[in-house]
């Protein structure tokens, strides 16, 4: 698998600019999610490194080969990659075999090989015999993994996955996830997914990439960008925050700095702390979420679930530990 590098890429749609300088680089064999709003950028960098757009500026090389700048310009056939779309994009009156064969035919595979080569992505994606189903008789999961197994079959150096979850209901979508990390590892591909979803970058990838107008503004581990957001946009975009402004940190006690301190760093205790006047609470079922009002901003916290919560307009004491707050860039 190559390694993916892209350098200052710009993309402008008209008056539009949908990426701004983007420099990014992903190694080989690894799952990153580009993450960020609508209207952000991150499917136009996929469209970009898939070759279905061309950049304005900058680079976009594999390994050291460029695909994309400087004049060179390699068509989507030629860069060896597979992409699984939102829609499934199916053949409706093709079986799911047909479905994969497709892309075997066009590279010119032998029948044999071609079996082959179906059943063995087949099983990868745990629809063993199921090949001769049509897309309207499987259900959206299996819809999905048929996209997938199409995308594998001709071993691409990456998979690219547009918000290949988004049409899915909620169990389905957390059955996919998982299938999709048992899927890279077994696999060992290099995948580039993008979604709006924080919750679906944290679990399934590696390294994630948080995007807003057009530029990447962090990128990092899942728990480096959840745990230390740079800026005010990340923490309040990636999980829940509580972004407290220097002023009202200082009168709880701690620097005049943009703060971000995640809810579940808060607790309530007997004494001490601060003291704080509960407006509402929400079950969430692993979870309490608390909203709870100091004297000079409000608050988030997430109780476990088997503590109890107190009650709207009941006084609490609330505190947290020197190490979780996190201070970020000024302004940002």
């Amino acid at each position: 698998m190559p390694r993916l590098t892209l350098s200052a890429v710009t993309k402008r749609f008209d008056d539009f600019q949908a990426v701004d300088g983007v420099s990014l680089t992903i190694p080989d064999g690894a799952f990153l999610a580009l993450l960020g709003p609508s209207g952000s950028g991150k499917t136009t960098v996929l469209r970009l490194i898939a070759g279905l757009e061309v950049p304005d500026g900058g680079e976009i090389r594999f390994d050291e080969t460029i695909v994309a700048g400087d004049g060179a310009f390699l068509p989507p056939e030629k860069r060896g990659i597979g992409m699984v779309f939102q829609s499934y994009a199916l053949w409706p009156t093709m079986t799911v075999r047909g479905n994969i064969e497709f892309g075997l035919k066009v590279g010119g595979l032998k029948p044999r090989e071609r079996a082959a080569r179906i059943e063995e992505v087949l099983k990868v994606v745990g629809l063993a015999g199921l090949g001769d189903r049509r897309p309207h008789e499987l259900s959206g999961g299996q819809r999905q993994r048929v996209a997938l197994a199409r995308s594998l079959a001709t071993r691409p150096n990456l998979i690219l996955l547009d918000e290949p979850l988004a049409n899915l209901d909620a169990h389905l979508r957390e059955a996919m996830l998982a299938e999709f990390r048992r899927i890279h590892s077994l696999t060992g591909s290099t995948f580039v997914f993008v979604t709006h979803d924080q919750g679906e970058a944290l679990s399934m990838a590696d390294r994630v990439a948080v995007f807003n107008d057009g530029k990447i503004v962090q990128a990092g581990m899942p728990h480096e960008i959840y745990n230390r957001p740079r800026t005010r946009f990340v923490a309040d975009f990636v999980g829940s925050s509580n972004v407290i402004a220097p002023e009202a940190l200082k009168a709880l006690g701690g620097e005049a700095r943009w703060t971000s301190l995640r809810p579940e760093a808060i607790r309530i205790v007997s004494e001490g702390g601060v003291e704080a006047t509960v407006r509402s609470a929400s079950f969430l079922g692993a979870s309490t979420k608390l909203f709870v009002e100091t004297a000079v901003t409000a608050l988030t916290l997430s109780l476990p679930a088997g503590q109890a919560a107190p009650q709207a307009g009941e006084s609490i004491r609330i505190a947290w530990s020197p190490a979780d707050p996190h201070y970020m860039e000024a302004g940002a």
